[in-house]
């Protein structure tokens, strides 16, 4: 970042950064029990689904590994080398060459790759299709290599790149960067919510009942999470604004709060939904009468590949 005062002080924004942060990666580990508690609830050991657990304990890992990561470069900036580093906490928060700085941005990609890739693994599970995901997938990949060149760079920033950081070359791979992860899950997710929405109509002609949470209206609000952290990010960037800073140690704990939120909304309805028939018989005599003389089939094509009721304990769906 650029010694000059850009927006926000450079010390000023790491201590935002870090308290914000935590906040949120506070409010991350909440919905991670949560999201254990309803993964574990009423299964055996061999019911567990271990893809789905493996991606979120690696996502609480790498939030945890940033936030400490970036403690310890607050720490050091603000107590350790405070009255020793040449120009002071401003010029210790500038130097993104050091190792602290380097590894939250890696870490930070590492978050991306993960999170982009479960937005597109639920868009091939919906679609049952490669042919959807092939652009996803080349912009994914695009994603990767913009990560890696930044950090890279980043590792061998010059000091005209750390006085100039918007307009530096190291600056220029963060902005490519966050466009393509922006467009990736536009993309996705659009792709996504357009065959569920697709999905849902179709059901909607021979089902009565409509679930209480859409699983639609749950992958757009966690889009749109994600999204607006993306959107002030580049935001800050296109106006040179230090709370670039800010925006992105907050963007690491919301990509494991987003896919929490879709797991928990998502089992919580079925459960609910498991619940009500049970207590109260599931319907009126008439209904009950009409099922029994109409059984319901299950729909031809794609909604019998992607009922929403059983993204949760199907392997194949369980990333949905």
């Amino acid at each position: 970042m650029s010694t000059v005062p850009s927006g926000i002080p450079l010390d000023t924004a790491a201590i935002m950064s870090s308290v914000l942060e935590g906040i949120l990666y506070g409010f991350s580990v909440l919905m991670f029990i949560g999201f254990v508690w309803t993964f574990t609830d009423k299964k055996s050991v061999r019911d567990v689904n271990r893809p789905i657990a493996a991606v979120a304990a690696l996502l609480l890992v790498l939030s945890t590994a940033h936030i400490v990561i970036g403690i310890i470069h607050l720490e050091a900036g603000l107590v350790q080398y405070r009255d020793t580093y040449p120009g002071g906490p401003m010029a210790f928060f500038a130097d993104f060459h050091r190792g602290t700085f380097v590894a939250k941005n890696a870490i930070y990609t590492l978050q991306t790759l993960l999170g982009d890739g479960v937005v597109i693994y639920r868009c091939y599970v919906v679609w049952q299709s490669v042919w959807i995901i092939i652009l996803p997938c080349i912009m994914w990949c695009g994603v990767g290599a913009f990560g890696v060149c930044s950090v890279y760079y980043f590792s061998q920033a010059t000091t005209s790149d750390i006085e100039n950081f918007f307009n530096s070359e190291p600056g220029h791979w963060v902005a490519t960067f966050l466009a393509f992860t922006l467009a990736t899950n536009v993309l996705s997710t659009g792709l996504l919510a357009y065959r569920i929405w697709m999905i849902e109509r179709e059901v909607s002609a021979v089902c009565a009942t409509r679930t209480k949470v859409p699983i639609l209206r749950v992958l757009i609000d966690a889009a749109i999470l994600y999204s607006a952290a993306l959107c002030s990010s580049l935001m800050c960037f296109a106006f040179g604004n230090n709370g670039l800073y800010v925006m992105g140690d907050m963007s690491v704990p919301i990509v494991s709060i987003t896919f929490y939120m879709v797991f928990i909304r998502i089992a919580t309805n079925r459960n609910n939904q498991h619940y009500i028939p049970a207590v109260s018989g599931g319907t009126t005599d008439t209904e009950r009468s009409n099922s029994r003389q109409y059984p319901m089939q299950p729909l031809h094509g794609a909604y019998k590949q992607t009922d929403v009721s059983f993204m949760v304990d199907s392997p194949k769906m369980a990333l949905v």
